[in-house]
């Protein structure tokens, strides 16, 4: 898909008719193809050149209408969106634009009401950027009101300087993190997090008691989910969960004004619980996000729907309610059709692992197929740790279906590409757990000898010791169940409920 497809995949009914509208306005000649490009562009004709220009010869002449209609686009674009946007920050921004246009004129006493109004909006919304650019405003223009008090906005200014300093120093340092982990999650690198959370932190002289908002919260509570999962140990951010949690209790009033991040936030919260296995709490925060998603005409709905199903499938499979799957299974390949790539392949990598978890591997290997991409495309496109799980996954799919020639060969490939960096990681029980399936799909009688019975039951307490994660208790009960000689699913479900008492809910 190329630029122009993007930006009219994004754009609504309404948006498409108001630019043709837009364009037509603006076209002065009647020949112009701009209008004709458009619409054969939103039909997704491939042959939209042959149709506009007969002649082969006016290839520079379509290239140019192409560019023309792209600059046109992100111009429309860019005004529809001011135009449309009714949040704090662009209003905020009209209030400045207007008080300059004022001050321009003379207006004086109207563009400091205005300047007070934006003021006050910036001051409940924490958006210190703006604050700052209106105290800046009224420090240039003071002298026009003598009334005015200037020692207390100087004071202002002080007060805010410091806290958007602080604002900026966190963006920074999430900045480095957030490149830290693309590092890590795409190319392999070996990092140790939370040194390199620690370091970090510290660089930039940041206290999380002084920047604390909800894109900061947002922001640490992202850096810590990857850290979480990039150990499989959700109970390392335990402290931090709870001094989020009450953040959003003690900040309910700030919630509308920072929508994203809040829906992001509870997301975030959910999985967290998801992943220390309280299920009920997770449930209650998908409740929380799903109500939120709703609200600004939905405004957010698309962006967090593929995250929303997926970890509701996810809770509820692992709280023993796998018969509520089908249903959501459903309802999600409907609305979650345009999400995000990331998302389908999350969702499409659960379908698979719960057709497993029920016995079915042929119904597994259907939506197995829609994989079409190389190791290499998932590696960098949805991260190592993912590449891994689905590479795992797809062994113990064709185990499964009874193929040990092609499991074998997966799990050599699987060794061959990942053995050296799972050392590097010191993932060895991942290197240990390919050993038993290797010798369980070698010879399916191995099972019953007292070496591999023990050998599982050192890989299983391993598992629970270090985190008892969800997921790698998943595979290490495909392998229980073919032990005991019983279905995947319960023996899923009795390693992760029968191992742990709860956790004390944040």
């Amino acid at each position: 898909m190329n630029a122009l497809h993007d930006i009219i995949s994004i754009m609504s009914l309404d948006d498409k008719q108001a630019f043709i509208k837009h364009v037509n306005n603006k076209n002065k000649r009647k020949d112009t193809l701009n209008t004709d490009l458009f619409k054969l562009l939103i039909t997704d004709d491939i042959n939209i050149k042959d149709k506009l220009y007969c002649d082969a010869k006016n290839a520079d002449a379509y290239h140019a209408l192409r560019k023309r209609m792209y600059d046109s686009l992100i111009g429309f674009m860019a005004n529809r969106s001011f135009e449309n946007n009714t949040g704090d920050e662009h209003e905020i921004t009209r209030l400045l634009l207007v008080s300059r246009v004022f001050f321009e004129h003379k207006l004086y006493r109207e563009a400091f009401k205005c300047l007070a109004k934006a003021e006050a909006r910036a001051m409940a919304g924490e958006y210190f950027s703006l604050l700052n650019e209106i105290y800046q405003v009224q420090i240039q223009f003071a002298h026009f009101d003598p009334q005015f008090n200037l020692d207390k906005v100087l004071k202002n200014f002080t007060q805010n300087s410091k806290r958007l300093r602080n604002e900026e120093q966190l963006n920074l340092a999430y900045a480095v993190m957030r490149r830290e982990l693309m590092e890590i999650y795409h190319k392999g690198k070996v990092t140790d997090v939370q040194q390199l959370i620690t370091n970090t932190m510290k660089s930039f002289g940041i206290s999380l008691r002084e920047v604390l908002t909800f894109k900061s919260l947002y922001q640490m509570l992202f850096i810590a989910n990857e850290y979480a999962s990039i150990n499989s140990n959700y109970s390392l951010v335990e402290t931090f969960l709870v001094k989020g949690y009450r953040f959003i209790i003690d900040r309910q009033e700030l919630a509308q004004k920072h929508l994203y991040y809040h829906i992001y936030i509870l997301y975030f919260m959910a999985n967290i619980h998801f992943r220390n296995r309280r299920f009920s709490e997770c449930s209650d925060y998908l409740d929380l996000m799903f109500t939120e998603m709703h609200k600004q005409n939905k405004k957010y709905y698309s962006r967090f729907i593929g995250r929303y199903y997926l970890l509701l499938m996810l809770n509820e499979n692992y709280s023993g309610n796998a018969q509520a799957i089908l249903n959501l299974i459903d309802k999600a390949q409907t609305e979650t059709k345009k999400a995000d790539p990331t998302d389908k392949n999350d969702l499409l990598f659960f379908y698979v692992t719960y057709w497993l978890q029920q016995d079915n591997a042929r119904e597994a290997r259907r939506y197995m197929r829609e994989f079409i991409h190389s190791d290499s495309w998932y590696e960098k496109r949805m991260g190592m740790d993912w590449a891994i799980k689905r590479s795992l996954v797809e062994i113990v799919m064709h185990a499964e279906l009874e193929d040990p020639e092609q499991a074998l060969y997966r799990l050599k490939g699987f060794k061959r590409r990942y053995k050296k960096y799972l050392t590097e990681v010191k993932e060895e029980r991942v290197i240990a757990y390919t050993s038993l399936v290797e010798k369980f799909i070698t010879d399916n009688t191995i099972i019953h000898s007292k070496s591999f019975i023990q050998q599982l039951n050192q890989l299983t307490q391993q598992a629970l010791a270090e985190s008892g994660d969800v997921f790698v208790l998943s595979f290490i009960g495909w392998l229980s169940a073919k032990v005991n000689k019983k279905p995947v699913y319960p023996a899923i479900l009795n390693l992760i409920n029968n191992y742990f008492s709860p956790f004390h809910s944040a």
